[in-house]
């Protein structure tokens, strides 16, 4: 008997993933507490799953959502300023040209199943480009919320967000989300092409639940063909300029300065991260 033939739901959990299978969707929430920081340990559960359930084909569609109902993914982990090894696994494992930030992207975005967010908080800097590596993003108005916010740490983004963003938006709305460093709510990201739909707080559950179960409905090879006809474009020169430009930036004082000096202010909390942006901008370089 096959997933799609299950009445019940099979419940798996991580300690850091609550994980939820029935009717060929896998429902994936991540809850990192306090805010969901993209650590290590979050990576390494998230690409372990990823490549855990590639092969599993009554699994179709991959929903990611939070546990927590403000923060999807806050950002990378800014403490790994002090633990420069912390990846020495992951550039094991990276193909080449890629950083590991774009690799765990690029892991989402060529994975086999139709892979959806549907984000109710906030996701900022590396947790905004694992939601713009995603095929497909809902997002909940009101309380939805995206940022690159790297620029306020003195660097530019490092994890793909360049060359995702770029391939859905104009290159003045990318300048803007980079530079401006706001934080984005769910109506201007989806008229700026970040996002499918903004769709009302009350209604994203049952939205995404549904859609998700229909396309898991669908007869056997019409989403590996879909995905197959719609093809991803091949940023692999994008991210090497990306990569450089990044990597440029985080070898200068400032950013080292800029990052300490948010953790010290609060980044990382949940008092801290409801206004990171503005934390951020008090800052001295």
């Amino acid at each position: 008997m096959n997933t799609d033939e299950k009445a019940d739901t099979l419940k798996q959990a991580t300690s850091r993933l609550q994980i939820e299978r029935a009717n060929g969707v896998a429902t994936i929430a991540i809850s990192n507490p306090p805010v969901n920081v993209l650590d290590v340990p979050l990576m390494k559960e998230l690409r372990q799953f990823l490549l855990s359930v590639r092969e599993e084909p009554d699994i179709r569609v991959l929903v990611f959502e939070s546990a927590d109902p403000e923060f999807f993914i806050a950002h990378v982990d800014m403490t790994l300023i002090d633990d420069p090894h912390a990846f020495d696994d992951f550039v094991l494992e990276t193909p080449e040209g890629l950083n590991p930030f774009q690799a765990f992207g690029e892991l989402l975005r060529e994975q086999p199943q139709l892979t959806i967010i549907k984000l109710a908080g906030i996701a900022r800097g590396g947790g905004a480009e694992f939601v713009s590596a995603a095929d497909m993003v809902f997002a909940a108005v009101g309380s939805a919320g995206l940022a690159q916010c790297e620029s306020l740490m003195g660097i530019t983004p490092g994890g793909g967000a360049t060359q995702y963003l770029s391939d859905r938006m104009t290159r003045g709305r990318v300048l803007e989300v980079i530079l401006g460093a706001d934080l984005i709510d769910a109506a201007t990201a989806e008229r700026y092409g970040w996002i499918n739909r903004a769709i009302p707080a009350t209604e994203l559950d049952d939205f995404v639940d549904r859609l998700a179960r229909n396309i898991a409905a669908l007869p056997e090879g019409v989403i590996a063909a879909a995905k197959k006809a719609v093809r991803a474009a091949d940023l692999r020169e994008g991210f090497r300029r990306e990569n450089e430009a990044w990597a440029g930036l985080f070898a200068q004082p400032a950013a080292e300065r800029l990052i300490r000096g948010g953790l010290q202010a609060g980044a990382q909390t949940r008092a801290g991260e409801l206004n990171l942006e503005g934390l951020l901008r008090s800052l001295k370089v």
